[in-house]
């Protein structure tokens, strides 16, 4: 097969990678398909990801090289270079699974010490490339393998990039890096123009070494001008900090969601927050504020405040969830419910929600068997395709379909849907992300 690494067609080597590195592999020819990532003249997607795993895999001198080689080059697409990062940065440690075809792979440690060696010659020109990507991908790779000679080049870029994606990998690395002045940093962060930034300075605050005092004042300046995203990674934030520093912080805020003062978006965060404490006293407060009763009054702090592009990667890429499996967008999915293009102009927020935590309560035209007892005694079965004030049409076993005046119905039962409660499966956040991406299919 490695043979086949050599053809004039690219498509057919391409074809050989998939063959030498998918489902069991062919492990004698892995270091040969790691070769190819030093021929300049392939293009190919699925060649070149499969030739940048391969190395990963081999685990060689001469396989490091050729992902740093790669890396540098600035002919190569930028997201495929960032992949050749993203496989240095895993090289001491890599994942189990495969970076192509998710196949368990099994544990592998290698000498950090060893890679960092080879990789620290070469940073200084990867940390001069005018990509972004490029920029954001390598600091990352610096984070996971402890290179630490190039954070006054980091903190550089950190001050001076106009890429907010830039500043916050920068930000973000440094953290890891446990860079010695980085209060300075997370202060100059927290000031920044772009509230992604911010955000990221607020998520790297060390409760262990900020005063009470000093806590206080950042949190009152978030509340007071902060957005909704800077508020809520405020609030994760604080679940990670000592009880006894947050519970006065959070009393206010309990206050001020009573006064209807803070954004409904944030209540998420402030319910994990206050249940982080442990402090019976708060979550006896927060729960007087929440609608009672069970089913959807418990998910209502999962309403608004949701990220849409989480909430579209869980519904069409998460294996738990499998929304994708019965439900399509655009004609991506299957067919087994019904189609959610424009599902956000169909449902309301509230019903969005309905529809994930309890979905029997409402069956889509088409997708739903009905029960319903007649006020003559009579009883017909059959699945709901159309319902309106005045009537509903049932598709039964007759030729043609049957309509019911609603005035004729004197008790309706709806069968149970085939999709389970999603509250059983998602985590509230998850809930709140996707009814944040439904609401926007318009």
């Amino acid at each position: 097969v490695r043979r086949f690494l050599n053809d004039k067609d690219e498509y057919i080597v391409a074809e050989a990678a998939r063959a030498i590195n998918d489902d069991l592999s062919i492990p004698g020819a892995l270091p040969d398909l790691a070769a190819t990532l030093n021929n300049a003249s392939f293009t190919s997607e699925p060649l070149l990801r499969r030739a940048i795993n391969a190395s990963l895999r081999v685990g060689g001198d001469a396989q490091l090289q050729a992902l740093l080689d790669f890396a540098r080059r600035k002919d190569a697409s930028k997201e495929l270079r960032t992949e050749a990062l993203a496989a240095l940065g895993t090289w001491a440690s890599p994942s189990v699974l495969d970076r192509v075809d998710g196949r368990y792979r099994g544990v592998v440690k290698r000498d950090a010490v060893a890679a960092r060696a080879k990789v620290e010659p070469q940073l200084a020109v990867l940390l001069q490339d005018a990509e972004p990507e490029i920029l954001t991908a390598t600091a990352d790779m610096m984070a996971n393998l402890g290179v630490t000679a190039f954070n006054p080049r980091l903190v550089e870029i950190l001050k001076n990039s106009n890429a907010p994606d830039v500043r916050a990998a920068m930000l973000t690395s440094l953290g890891t890096l446990q860079y010695n002045d980085m209060e300075s940093l997370l202060r100059q962060s927290m000031a920044d123009a772009d509230e992604n930034v911010r955000a990221r300075a607020l998520g790297l605050l060390d409760g262990n070494t900020l005063s009470a005092a000093a806590l206080a004042d950042v949190v009152n300046a978030i509340f007071e001008k902060g957005s909704v995203k800077e508020q809520q990674q405020m609030l994760r934030t604080l679940s990670t900090f000592p009880a006894a520093k947050m519970e006065p912080i959070l009393d206010k805020l309990v206050t001020r969601m009573a006064n209807q003062e803070l954004s409904p978006n944030i209540n998420l965060e402030l319910a994990e927050a206050v249940d982080s404490t442990k402090s019976e006293r708060l979550r006896s407060r927060l729960a007087s504020l929440k609608p009672k009763g069970e089913g959807m009054a418990n998910f209502m702090d999962a309403l608004t405040g949701g990220d849409r592009q989480q909430g579209r990667n869980y519904f069409l890429n998460n294996s738990t969830g499998q929304c994708s499996r019965c439900h399509a967008i655009n004609g991506r999915g299957g067919d087994v419910g019904p189609s959610l293009t424009h599902i956000g102009s169909t449902l309301s927020r509230e019903k969005l929600l309905e529809s994930l935590i309890e979905p029997s309560a409402r069956l889509s035209p088409g997708f739903g068997t009905v029960m319903l007892a007649l006020k003559d005694g009579q009883t017909v079965t059959g699945v709901l395709t159309e319902e309106s004030p005045q009537e509903l049409v049932l598709r039964t076993s007759e030729a043609e379909p049957l309509k019911v005046p609603v005035a004729r119905i004197a008790k309706r039962e709806n069968f149970p849907s085939s999709m389970p409660p999603m509250g059983y499966i998602m985590s509230k956040r998850e809930i709140r992300d996707v009814v944040e991406f439904l609401a926007g299919l318009k």
